[in-house]
């Protein structure tokens, strides 16, 4: 397992490399972000927020989280190895630019909460499944604090989001569902559907830098 952790997070960083190395360039104005963001703030800006694509689920918290997993997000969605139908729409309308600085913004507004260093103990079936996937070689100690910027934090992310999100990476061959990732794809194929529901409770309930900050109008 160490060495295909080894081999696998060597291919992400060459494939992180390739897939933003114009874009890495540019540098994101959270101020600019802030203006630009009334199509995110229609799914992430409400706190509670269902879609029923590809089933039922809350959409992500992403204030706080970490720009470049931003950044490589909304690209993976630009290219279509995300297949999320909605996502690809609104993403492929923006430009390098505006992934740069929505990313930014949301960078900016975590929750400011000072993080353990480590995970806290979780069941033993949790603790068993963490050590096979080798979730904290890449996402830290307390799966908050990734060891590149372009992988995400998953610290108290909602549990449903986390369990479709963990089922798409063993989706290769749908047109609309799916997400093509070298690492994420050979880890996540090594579950059950009931693994990955146990992984994404657990790390469902740690405590997390993410949040959802209501729109204005809907508090």
């Amino acid at each position: 397992m160490k060495n295909f952790l080894l081999t696998m997070s060597a291919l992400a960083f060459t494939c992180a490399g390739t897939l933003s190395a114009q874009a890495q360039d540019i540098n994101g104005d959270a101020t600019a972000g802030a203006q630009k963001n009334a199509l995110c703030t229609g799914c992430h800006g409400i706190q509670g927020y269902h879609i029923g694509f590809p089933e039922v689920h809350q959409v992500p918290k992403i204030s706080g989280q970490g720009a470049g997993y931003i950044r490589a997000a909304l690209h993976a969605y630009k290219a279509g190895e995300r297949k999320h139908p909605s996502m690809r729409t609104l993403a492929s309308s923006l430009s390098d630019q505006d992934i740069a600085d929505l990313a930014a913004y949301y960078e900016s507004n975590g929750t400011g909460v000072n993080l353990p260093a480590a995970a806290a103990e979780g069941s033993a079936k949790a603790a068993e499944l963490l050590t096979k996937g080798g979730c904290t070689s890449c996402h830290g100690p307390n799966l908050s604090k990734p060891i590149d910027p372009s992988y995400p934090k998953i610290a108290g992310q909602h549990a449903d989001y986390l369990y479709v999100a963990l089922r798409s990476y063993k989706i290769n061959d749908k047109p609309l569902i799916g997400r093509a990732h070298p690492v994420m794809g050979g880890i996540a194929k090594q579950f059950s559907s009931n693994e990955l529901k146990v992984l994404a409770d657990y790390v469902a309930s740690l405590p997390s830098e993410m949040q959802t900050v209501q729109r204005s109008r809907f508090k």
